[in-house]
């Protein structure tokens, strides 16, 4: 599918002019104002490019690309301007929020050439985004199914905190929210070195004795310094490891976007906190309010966001089943209760989503009847497990 560009102006005359002369170069989309511009990237988006003259009425420019940049991150911003209004373009160039500007008046080959740069430009950012999604949340997915073996619990607590913070992200519009997701899953991993029997006590409210929950409140720190060491997971390290400082000082050299990575921490924090909250029985609604009074130095809209996310999977959950084992399938089921083995390990927590390797596992001790040959399991609509996802 070839990348569209969008070309706002006020006149449309200019707006002909640019379908005419590129006729045969690009494919052109045209928006006679700031609105119709924002209209048209809902409507027949996305867009590779997008274009737009700094003088319009209504809305200008500079704020017209702002917006897009917001609900279009990946799109390239270019803005025209003419000699007047150079300052302001510079000024929005210097903040990050256009590619380049040209002035007016621009000539068809300066025009063309900056068209060109700015597809180029895309197809850089659309592909590290996919190796970022793809690959390296590939790799991230094979180390939580590690977790989900050695440490069901906390794979399943990360599960949940995972779940809250995607919420989060989607509501407050955070850039790149794969980076607060990924912290989300990867919260637990240093539990790996802890016993099960450690995080269950800790998950349940009990006290651990002096020397044990030194080992429990490092775990942050392990989880850091194993994701540390992969490239671009610096900041997803950062926020880990502050994930239960109160206020994580900013100025790691190694962490580029300081304030968007500190509201990460603060975020995973905030998310825990509710978790841990539920777990003693306590509503959605209250755990929020208690959170809120006392975290003031957080968005407020962390709190009113984590009351909703629960609802919609819930509502898209079918009636509890029970299944045989060999009946499961990866995707689609969450399983309703815990899971022992007669001797009394804990295989599975509660809630956890069935995946094709703890479908191979579960087999493995039905063979040797180490656990019963059914279990309890609900269904979730595609809609809302890739909510959850």
């Amino acid at each position: 599918m070839p990348e569209k560009i969008l070309m706002v102006d006020d006149e449309n005359s200019v707006l002909a002019g640019y379908q005419r002369i590129f006729r045969n170069e690009f494919q052109i989309d045209t928006a006679a104002g700031g609105l119709a511009a924002l209209g048209a990237l809902e409507a027949t988006g996305p867009y590779a490019v997008v274009v737009s003259d700094m003088r319009m009425p209504e809305m200008d420019g500079a704020s017209l690309l702002g917006k897009i940049r917001l609900r279009a991150p990946d799109t390239i911003r270019i803005m025209l301007t003419g000699n007047s209004d150079i300052q302001s373009a510079v000024s929005a160039v210097n903040e990050g929020n256009i590619f380049r500007f040209l002035t007016k008046p621009c000539n068809k080959e300066t025009l063309g050439k900056a068209l060109t740069a700015g597809l180029a430009q895309y197809r850089l950012v659309t592909a590290e985004k996919e190796l970022l999604e793809n690959t390296l949340q590939g790799s991230i997915e094979v180390l939580t199914e590690m977790l989900a073996l050695v440490n069901p619990v906390a794979f399943g607590r990360a599960q949940r905190i995972r779940r809250y913070i995607h919420h989060v992200a989607e509501r407050m519009a955070l850039e790149s929210p794969w980076r607060f997701e990924v912290a989300a899953m990867m919260s637990q991993l240093g539990c790996v070195t802890l016993h099960p029997d450690t995080i269950e006590a800790v998950y349940a409210g009990h006290p651990l004795p002096p020397g044990e929950q030194a080992r429990f409140d490092a775990h942050p720190g392990v989880a850091h310094d194993l994701l540390s060491k992969i490239p671009r997971l610096e900041s997803v390290a950062w926020m880990i490891a502050h994930q239960n400082d109160p206020a994580p000082a900013l100025g790691d050299p190694a962490v580029l976007e300081s304030a968007d990575v500190q509201l990460g921490a603060n975020i995973l924090r905030a998310a825990l906190a509710f978790d841990d909250l539920m777990a003693k029985g306590i509503s959605k609604k209250e755990a929020a309010k208690r959170l809120a009074r006392d975290h003031k130095q957080f968005d407020p809209r962390i709190f009113g966001t984590l009351t909703e996310v629960e609802v919609d999977v819930e509502k898209a959950r079918t009636s509890a089943q029970v299944c045989n084992i060999d009946e499961l399938v990866p995707m689609g089921m969450v399983l309703e209760q815990e899971l022992r083995t007669k001797a009394g390990l804990l295989l599975v927590a509660k809630g956890q989503e069935i995946t094709a390797a703890l479908i191979v596992r579960l087999k493995s001790f039905l063979e040797y009847e180490a656990i019963g040959r059914t279990v309890t399991v609900t269904s979730i609509a595609d809609q809302a497990i890739a909510a959850s996802a």
